[in-house]
């Protein structure tokens, strides 16, 4: 063979061996910013970064998408700005804080109303949570199907652990600055203070409150259980992060490309709700360990004090009939 034409040869060979190469360097087409206020090691972002390895691998590496924890862009409500703005593109937020742009998106955090999990996504898969993403959309955001958990919350005491509604009663309990929680909690009977999060240690250490209210994984990472002796698997209220858009960037993605993101983060929000479910059971051990109490009072009698008082005939208004109606089409009778 002519060496010349050898040589050449030779080059288009390595030429088309660089060529895969070569695209996987290539800058994706699009490349969106999605934010969170969990920590890297959270559920959360150990499935959004499986998503997003699996959205770059099926759009052929057109699509990237950059996660950015632990409230890296800012705090929840600086960062819903930015999402509406279009400086993120993605955002995952409690349905609890977003209420304060969509009233109807706080109602899955009804006190005492979901009994276990089967419940919650009998609600939140079906009509309550497909009624709350048509409100969402109504303010110009895109929202994903499957809604991610952050788990059932349970109270916290220094003095006694809580067996009844009876126990609420003049009880000093740290909530967070929200009218649901206020409220609820007033009507068992209990002295609630709204505390910022970074203040609730010192604030339980020093006894300006004797009880606090949390999911077992933020109890553990913010160490309440060094100024916290009991724990009551109260399952008082569900909290979830709904999965948000900015809705133009969603609609400059070509729709094949909007099929593969929306299949992956949807896939991911299903295996999350899993681990975090795991990791519960796999924290009240861990929490026991250090010292805590555990006891798990009957719902029941608490539901019918709120129900006596009034709170959920109060909500009932607040939220509209419409909406109380898909809630109790899934739970029961509330009001």
């Amino acid at each position: 063979m002519n060496p010349t034409r050898r040589k050449l040869m030779a080059g288009g060979s390595a030429i088309l061996a660089l060529a895969p190469f070569q695209r996987a360097l290539a800058a994706p087409e699009f490349r969106y910013k999605y934010a969170n206020n969990l920590p890297p090691s959270h559920p959360m972002n150990m499935r959004a970064k499986q998503a997003a390895a699996n959205i770059l691998r099926d759009t052929k590496g057109r699509f990237q998408l950059d996660i950015f924890p632990s409230s890296q862009l800012g705090s929840d409500t600086d960062t819903l700005s930015q999402l509406r703005a279009g400086a993120v593109e993605f955002f995952t937020l409690s349905g609890l804080i977003l209420s304060t742009l969509v009233p109807a998106a706080s109602i899955s955090g009804i006190g005492f109303a979901f009994p276990n999990y089967d419940t919650v996504w009998k609600a939140l898969d079906g009509d309550l949570g497909a009624y709350i993403r048509s409100e969402i959309q109504g303010k110009g955001l895109v929202v994903m199907d499957k809604i991610w958990d952050n788990g059932f919350r349970q109270v916290t005491t220094s003095t006694k652990p809580i067996d009844g509604p009876d126990d609420f009663h003049d009880l000093k309990i740290r909530v967070p600055v929200s009218p649901l929680w206020t409220s609820m909690f007033k009507a068992l009977g209990a002295a609630p203070a709204s505390i910022n999060f970074n203040e609730v240690y010192s604030s339980l250490q020093t006894k300006v409150v004797d009880a606090q209210e949390n999911p077992l994984a933020i109890i553990d990472t913010a160490k309440l259980y060094e100024v916290q002796k009991y724990c009551s698997m109260t399952n008082h209220m569900w909290d979830g992060f709904w999965f948000l858009g900015n809705r133009r960037a969603w609609e400059k993605l070509p729709k094949d490309i909007q099929a593969v993101v929306a299949k992956h983060i949807n896939a991911a929000g299903i295996a999350e709700r899993t681990d975090v479910a795991a990791l519960d059971k796999q924290l009240q051990s861990k929490l026991a360990g250090k010292g805590m109490i555990f006891n798990t009072p009957a719902p029941g009698p608490i539901r019918d004090a709120l129900r006596k008082a009034g709170f959920y005939t109060e909500w009932q208004k607040k939220y509209g009939d419409k909406a109380w109606a898909l809630l109790e089409k899934s739970v029961g009778k509330l009001a």
